[in-house]
């Protein structure tokens, strides 16, 4: 029998009545397309046979070239059926002068993306910062959580639970500190809704963003608390999705998740009017407008786009690109200052950012971090101070041009009608 074409063609609005269309999407057992290996693993082997199960020479060509080939085993621990790597274009902003407390330099920064005016639009803002002295930046606090639940058929078994927890929190500490030489238990909460009890274990995870270590760490005393709880819950889970893993949650934004930052920096008037070509006024304005729009349409922490900048930051440099949805919730203001020069401050509770682990011993984004000077142990403060500092060189680009009438030209211009010189 024939797979059928997944790639065919439909204008059902049209031609099929409804009975066919119906039947479209009914569940279908015919023969499915050749089902590649079940190995997972790097080798020519398994590569040769994923290959041979894609059939298209043309991507094989483009995405497992020599480079793919020679460095394939250095992807072995963060993949799983590899087939090739995908090349993005990679931009540079900078310099961008960050003066905090654990990044206290002028910074190049390797950004991946696909979409024209982004690189141009934080270059602009970076050069605008480190004009004005630069920006202050202070990493506050740091944590990741991971929140396991439990289940219990009553309240008072629930209640029993949690008094039986608040006697083995050192033990929870000493279980989860022997499986990793890097993370900390730092704290146990608890959460009660009725007969739900989850805890809140906070971490620190050093240089690392941490999301394994984590889960690692409270997957050991999860399963101590399986095994010695006096009070059987009749369901538990070692992740019950209170931890904001992910996902934007309000609970981030009061407190953290991963790193805490705060930057700042004052603009002169002359500047604002050099460089973006607007006035101090029309973008005070123009923010105070656009936090009662985000107000209403429920967004979770007030900023223009700070999402663009982390997301290809974070490809670059070997994050997980996924928690650029937690990471991107925070608050935007920009202020008259006393003299009438503008105040921009960004405060970012989420940086989920590490400098050693996950992908960030990968070539191309052990090569960024080396740009970014911030490779390796020690780093990952220094990291996140930066990161912060990107994020508010993009409020200031983006509030600039929206303020001075330029948005829509800006993207017009680079992405229609860029021509090489």
């Amino acid at each position: 029998m024939k797979y059928r074409n997944s790639c065919r063609e439909t204008n059902w609005h049209v031609e099929n009545p409804t009975s066919a269309i119906a039947s479209r999407l009914e569940p279908h057992f015919n023969a499915t397309r050749p089902v590649q290996t079940k190995n997972p693993y790097i080798s020519p082997k398994q590569l040769d046979k994923r290959w041979q199960v894609i059939n298209c020479e043309k991507a094989r060509h483009e995405l497992f070239d020599d480079k793919a080939q020679h460095d394939m085993y250095r992807y072995q621990k963060n993949i799983e059926n590899y087939i090739g790597t995908v090349k993005l274009p990679v931009g540079l902003v900078g310099p961008l002068r960050v003066n905090g407390l654990h990044a206290n330099n002028d910074f190049y920064l390797p950004l991946a993306t696909t979409e024209a005016a982004l690189v141009a639009s934080y270059n602009r803002g970076a050069q605008l910062i480190t004009e004005s002295g630069g920006a202050s930046a202070m990493l506050i606090s740091e944590a990741v959580m991971r929140t396991p639940g439990f289940c219990f058929q009553s309240l008072a078994e629930a209640g029993q639970f949690v008094a039986w927890v608040s006697t083995q929190h050192d033990v929870f500490r000493d279980i989860a500190n022997q499986t990793t030489n890097h993370g900390e238990l730092q704290s146990v909460g608890v959460n009660m809704d009725a007969n739900n009890v989850y805890l809140v274990f906070e971490f620190t995870t050093g240089d690392a963003s941490g999301q394994n270590m984590v889960t690692i760490a409270t997957n050991a005393v999860f399963n101590y608390i399986l095994e010695h709880s006096p009070i059987t819950p009749q369901y538990a889970y070692v992740e019950a999705n209170l931890s904001g893993d992910k996902k934007a949650t309000a609970q981030s934004l009061r407190n953290v998740r991963g790193k805490k930052v705060s930057v700042e920096v004052v603009v002169p008037k002359e500047l604002v009017k050099k460089r973006l070509h607007t006035s101090v006024d029309a973008m005070v304005n123009y923010c105070r407008l656009s936090a009662t729009g985000g107000v209403i349409s429920g967004s979770i922490g007030v900023h223009g786009h700070y999402a663009n900048g982390l997301a290809a930051l974070y490809i670059a440099c070997g994050q997980d690109a996924a928690c650029v949805a937690e990471s991107a919730v925070g608050i935007t203001r920009l202020e008259h200052s006393a003299n009438g020069d503008l105040y921009a401050a960004v405060t970012l509770p989420n940086l989920m950012v590490g400098t050693v682990g996950g992908g960030t011993g990968l070539p191309s984004q052990s090569a960024c971090l080396d740009i970014l000077g911030l490779n390796g142990a020690g780093n990952a403060k220094a990291l996140a101070e930066v990161t912060a500092g990107l994020c508010l060189a993009g409020e200031l680009s983006i509030i600039g041009a929206l303020s001075a009438g330029h948005f829509s030209r800006a993207h017009h211009k680079l992405a229609r009608h860029n021509k090489p010189s």
